[in-house]
């Protein structure tokens, strides 16, 4: 369901003037289990598979993470994918669509916490599908008309805060 729900978000960011958007898949990069030697803060990446990711998750501002939820978390691939990853994620604003069977909120809660670690600002707004009321029979999605105003007000505040932070990442950026 996570590639129906992250091209419905896509649609409709794509449709504002105010910034760019672009869409990551994680089966596009085929992150294994995290398979680095060294700690991701320190920054010595040595697999293709990883410097690729960096190369992509360093040339946003902010994010749209779109989760199920798994047992109260997100899903497994979702939060290897962050952890591979360390000063890339610092300073940016992310967003959140979650789905599931309590609208993934739960999924939520947990990316907040792990995000909150790499410095990443967590905007209030958040896309809450359900598999009940926002997908026909739990599978195909649906989405209630209320939930594309949501999308927006989220994206109102990520694109915000994302830009809000450009200072901080500029700052940190090392000089040449």
């Amino acid at each position: 369901r996570g590639e129906a729900v992250a091209r419905w978000v896509h649609d409709i960011a794509v449709k504002r003037a105010d910034a760019r958007f672009g869409l990551l898949d994680l089966r596009d990069f085929n992150l294994p289990h995290l398979d680095e030697e060294m700690p991701p803060a320190m920054g010595q990446y040595q697999h293709p598979h990883t410097k690729a990711w960096a190369e992509a998750v360093a040339a946003f501002d902010a994010y749209v993470f779109v989760t199920p939820e798994y047992n109260h978390s997100t899903s497994g691939a979702l939060k290897n994918a962050i952890d591979f990853l360390y000063a890339e994620w610092h300073n940016k604003a992310a967003g959140f669509v979650s789905y599931g069977a309590a609208g993934g909120t739960r999924a939520v809660e947990h990316l907040r916490l792990v995000l909150g670690e790499l410095q990443v600002a967590d905007v209030r707004d958040q896309v809450a599908l359900s598999l009940s009321t926002d997908f026909e029979g739990f599978v195909a999605l649906r989405p209630a008309a209320h939930q594309e105003a949501t999308v927006t007000a989220m994206l109102d505040q990520v694109i915000a805060w994302g830009g809000a932070l450009r200072r901080l990442r500029l700052e940190a950026a090392p000089q040449q």
